[in-house]
């Protein structure tokens, strides 16, 4: 007796408490991916529509890889990483932070050099071409522990001008920050990712750099060791027909 009125107290109580707002919802469960900053855009338009077809709440958390890497590493509450290089995938994977299983080439990207809008002039994308001559003032990309600033380098290497435009460099923290610099002036070009200048109505582009002058542009993906088992089947949907179609609406290469 005493225990069939305990439970039907208990019950009773815990109807009360969520009527009135005082328990968490029985919701499905919120899957957290940290991205690199060039997917916010397309990943921020897949979560949506994943919520609204599967109940399933998607939070992004978008910076540079090499500073995403680190925060899981550290411990963060991360479901699912995106990188915008193998690099930083590798790192965790060498730390164990990832399960290998899962892991995979979600999309493609390439480099473009812009200029503030309405400020463009004539370039040519070769080793004849006198880059750094061409502009006065900053350029504007990361530093090359961030995979942009990583590719950059090498681009710029390979086509013979990065010693004179080195002590130019406006490092921002991230690819959209290098971007933002560029929209308001303070840098008279930048590199960035295609797929951002795409986005900006306040760049102009002067020229795609060759794909052979640095590493192919690949964005790996993986779950975190300790993933909810939500996040699986939102991994399951970046790599379905339906959102390949959202990337390349962006500009990405879709390799699934």
């Amino acid at each position: 007796m005493f225990r069939r009125t305990l439970f039907r107290w208990l019950s009773t109580g815990l109807l009360c408490l969520a009527a009135g707002g005082m328990l968490p919802a029985l919701a499905a469960e919120q899957v957290t991916v940290f991205a690199a900053a060039s997917a916010t855009n397309a990943l921020q338009d897949l979560a949506a529509l994943y919520e609204k077809e599967k109940g399933v709440k998607v939070v992004g958390s978008f910076a540079a890889s090499s500073a995403l890497a680190k925060q899981i590493e550290n411990g963060a509450p991360a479901d699912i990483f995106i990188s915008a290089d193998l690099k930083w995938m590798d790192y965790l994977e060498s730390k164990g932070k990832i399960v290998d299983s899962t892991r995979g080439n979600l999309l493609g990207n390439q480099m473009v050099l812009v200029a503030p809008k309405g400020k463009a002039f004539p370039v040519k994308m070769d080793k004849s071409f006198d880059l750094p001559g061409a502009f006065q003032g900053r350029w504007c990309s990361c530093n090359p522990d961030v995979p942009i600033g990583q590719y950059s380098r090498q681009a710029l290497t390979a086509l013979g001008w990065w010693t004179a435009m080195e002590p130019r460099l406006a490092a921002a923290p991230d690819v959209r920050s290098a971007l933002a610099f560029v929209e308001r002036g303070e840098c008279a070009v930048g590199i960035v990712y295609e797929t951002d200048a795409k986005l900006s109505g306040k760049v102009d582009v002067l020229g795609v750099f060759p794909s052979n002058t640095y590493s192919p542009v690949l964005y790996p993906v993986a779950l975190v060791q300790g993933a909810k088992p939500a996040a699986q089947g939102f991994l399951d949907f970046l790599r379905s027909p339906a959102a390949a179609k959202v990337f390349r609406q962006y500009g990405f290469t879709a390799l699934n």
